[in-house]
Order: structure tokens, then C-alpha cells, then sequence
């Protein structure tokens, strides 16, 4: 599923410049303008209020068209040398003649289960094709526990077992806490102190990835990186069986809202 957030801080001061100087274009004289420029301001918005509108429009249009670019730019990365982008990110397999699905997702989100329930229908029917990437992206804001879990998980793969622990996360999101941590440590047979002292430092590599996700422009979960696509949503695998036949880059696919 996509939410999509309100305009927020961190968009006010590129977008205030931006207006700014679009302001400047209904001085036909700026050496003349007025020296309280803040009055001027507030002169033009009141003889020009879609200019409002204009700029705020034409700002939005930048910034889309950035972001579209660097995602398309990670895609072609991806296709062309994805050790890069795989860093130390977990993997279901080697590299070796597969393709990479590149997953974006929060071990809380009901939507990132679901897509894990068809993500593995489709690595199992293509065992020999697709190796799956895990990156970490969790929606602390609305999920206390995806901060948490993503740690747990990081730990579990310091001891070899990142896969196995991610499917119990994803399949008991209703227990999350740290007594299901602990008890799913012990049952998988990790070494529990490994485990506390790889937990308390695994917010470097989550915050790589959320810096991945911010340059990205991504802003709900679960997200796909497949074939020179992105796909957004609990997709269906119709959408990846489709994907994996052909190989035309470029467009971005968002599943049906649920």
C-alpha cells in the first residue's frame, strides 16, 4: 500500500527559494525593486495570487522529475553491476545467472506480509532465476516495533540466519516485543550475547538503507526493484511472473489498493 505524506519541513525551504525566485520574473525592473523585500512579497501574492499555485505546481514537477530520474538510475545500476547496491544486504542466493528482486519493506506492515506470502511463492517456482535482496524500511512513525524488529533481524544475519528469522517476524507480527526476539533467538540456536551486542549496533546499516530509501523518494513499503521496474504495493505475482519473462526497463507498476 502507498500513503502519501503531507508536505512536509523538509520540502518548505527548497520550495520557498524556488518561489522566491519565481517572484522575481513580475519585476520587470528588479535593480528597482522595492528595499523591504518581504513587503514586496506580500505586494505580489496579493496582485498575483496564482503565482501561488504556479510555482508551488512547477516545483512539484521538478522534483518529480529528480526523483523519477534517480530512480531510474538505480535501476540501470542494479541491472549493471548490483554488488554495488547489494552491499551486505541479505541474499537468498548467489548472483550467480539470476536475476535481483530488491525488496523495500517493514517487518510490522500488514502489507509487507502479505507481499512476503507471495515473494515466496515466486522465489520457489523460480529457485534457479531470481535472488531476492532484503533492505530495511521501517515506518518507525507508525510502527513502534519495525525499528526494533529490523535490529533483531540484523543480528539474526550476523549469525548466518537473517532468512529464517525474517519469516518468523513476518509470521507472528501480532507477538513483536522483545520476548519474541529473545524466544526466536533461542529457537533458531543463536548465541544470545552475539545477539544483544549485534543488535545494539545494527542502526548504521538501517540507516544506510533509509538513506537509500530517502534519495529514492520512497515513502510506504512494501517496494520492488525487479527487471527495470519498480513496483510499489502487495503485488500480485502475476506482476512478477510477467516481469521475469521480459525485460524492458522503465516503467514503475503500483498495485491495486487492498
Amino acid at each position: 500500500m502507498i500513503w502519501k505524506s503531507s508536505l512536509g519541513s523538509h520540502y518548505l525551504r527548497p520550495f520557498a527559494l524556488f518561489f522566491l525566485t519565481t517572484l522575481l520574473w513580475f519585476w520587470p525592473h528588479p535593480a528597482l525593486a522595492k528595499p523591504n523585500f518581504e513587503t514586496q512579497v506580500l505586494e505580489v501574492i496579493r496582485n498575483h495570487p496564482e503565482v501561488v499555485v504556479e510555482a508551488f505546481e512547477a516545483y512539484q514537477r521538478q522534483q518529480e522529475a529528480e526523483r523519477d530520474a534517480t530512480r531510474q538510475a538505480f535501476l540501470e545500476q542494479l541491472d549493471r553491476e548490483p554488488e554495488t547496491l547489494i552491499g551486505q544486504s541479505p541474499t537468498t542466493h548467489s548472483l550467480e545467472n539470476r536475476v535481483v528482486l530488491l525488496e523495500f519493506s517493514d517487518f510490522q506492515c500488514p502489507f509487507c506480509a502479505r507481499a512476503h506470502d507471495t515473494v515466496q511463492e515466486f522465489l520457489a517456482q523460480h529457485p534457479d532465476d531470481v535472488m531476492l535482496v532484503y533492505k530495511h524500511f521501517p515506518l518507525a512513525a507508525i510502527h513502534p516495533q519495525a525499528i526494533p524488529a529490523a535490529q533483531a533481524a540484523y543480528a539474526a544475519q550476523q549469525q548466518g540466519q537473517f532468512w529464517a528469522y525474517h519469516d518468523a517476524l513476518f509470521a507472528h507480527q501480532d507477538e513483536l516485543g522483545e520476548d519474541f526476539y529473545l524466544d526466536t533467538a533461542r529457537q533458531l540456536g543463536l548465541d544470545l550475547e552475539q545477539f544483544a551486542a549485534d543488535r545494539a549496533n545494527a542502526r548504521p546499516a538501517i540507516e544506510a538503507d533509509l538513506q537509500l530509501v530517502k534519495e529514492l523518494g520512497l515513502n510506504g513499503t512494501p517496494n520492488f526493484f525487479f527487471q527495470g521496474h519498480m513496483l510499489a504495493g502487495a503485488v500480485p505475482l502475476t506482476a512478477f511472473e510477467e516481469l521475469l519473462t521480459q525485460s524492458t526497463p522503465g516503467s514503475e507498476l503500483e498495485s491495486p489498493e487492498l
